[in-house]
């Protein structure tokens, strides 16, 4: 087993959902992985955090199997977003996004840290992942998660920054946005052009897609009654990446079996309001929820 690395967001947020208005609710891209992730390997984070950021949180995160040494503390408050989903969850509606410390975020590599194997950079600023790389030494592997708004915003450094990763992990919308393609087989070979190896693309409630070279793997969505999608694509990814350290192997197989991994998280993430479920989950529950998955697809050959 080794260790992963998690660099990107840690936010208090605000959901707006059927159930009710949720506040102060732990979220950000590098807190849904390093939990996820915890779960196979473990877990090194860097992020920064505001002094409103409680430490009851930081002691579960480090409950859990997260070295939380490379979290900065900063003057000010936490990076806060503010959001409203429809009831049936298929979109969401942006209040506010208050940035905060997380404006002046620029991530800083702990000696201890920069020989991590692998490594998770989660979605923030395509220069600051690309900073990210520069500090560390000869990883295994390199997983990138991006969005819309780099896409947008920030497509020439996100280019740079896709020759530098083994693994790009995008939602089908993005993905499409991002390839200027439509059907996923030309996503997918337009996609890994601009330099991944390996390509996951979500479908949220549909499941996943994982391109890897020649292989091609289809996982399919668990079939569940979803209370907050919010962290589920990050749970997916660091479950993903702790799967693969657990097995210091980045063949084929373990590809696959880490997507399964992933898509079991994920599902776990949904049935709870922000991280509130994977704080209370246990390893054989996951162990029973990935065989779970497995007989979704089983079947035998007449």
């Amino acid at each position: 087993m080794t260790d992963m690395l998690v660099v990107g967001s840690l936010a208090l947020d605000t959901i707006h959902n059927a159930q009710g208005t949720h506040e102060r609710v732990l979220g950000g891209s590098a807190t849904f992985a390093s939990l996820t992730g915890a779960f196979y390997t473990g877990v090194n984070l860097v992020g920064v955090v505001g002094t409103d950021f409680p430490d009851a949180i930081v002691h579960q995160l480090r409950e859990r199997g997260v070295d939380t040494s490379g979290l900065e503390v900063a003057e000010g408050k936490t990076f806060h977003w503010e959001g409203r989903y429809t009831d049936d969850l298929t979109s969401r509606e942006t209040i506010a996004t208050d940035l905060n410390v997380f404006a002046d975020f620029d991530p800083k590599i702990p000696e201890a840290f920069r020989d991590t194997p692998y490594v998770m950079l989660g979605n923030i600023a395509p220069e600051l992942q690309l900073s990210v790389l520069d500090q560390i030494r000869n990883p295994k592997l390199v997983i990138a998660d991006t969005m819309n708004f780099w896409i947008d915003g920030a497509l020439e450094s996100l280019k740079k920054l896709l020759k530098r990763v083994d693994v790009l992990v995008i939602n089908e919308e993005e993905a499409r946005q991002l390839s200027g393609r439509h059907h996923l087989i030309h996503v997918a070979g337009e996609l890994l052009d601009m330099g991944p190896s390996t390509l996951i693309i979500k479908q949220g409630e549909y499941g996943a897609w994982l391109f890897a070279g020649e292989d091609v793997f289809s996982a399919p969505a668990f079939l569940l009654e979803a209370k907050d999608p919010t962290g589920a694509g990050d749970s997916f990814a660091g479950g993903f990446l702790g799967y693969v350290a657990s097995k210091d192997s980045t063949e084929p197989e373990t590809l696959r079996a880490a997507v399964i991994h992933g898509s079991a998280l994920a599902s776990f993430c949904v049935e709870g309001v922000g991280p509130a479920r994977l704080l209370e989950l246990s390893k054989d529950e996951v162990e029973a929820r990935v065989k779970e998955f497995q007989r979704l697809v089983d079947f035998s050959h007449p």
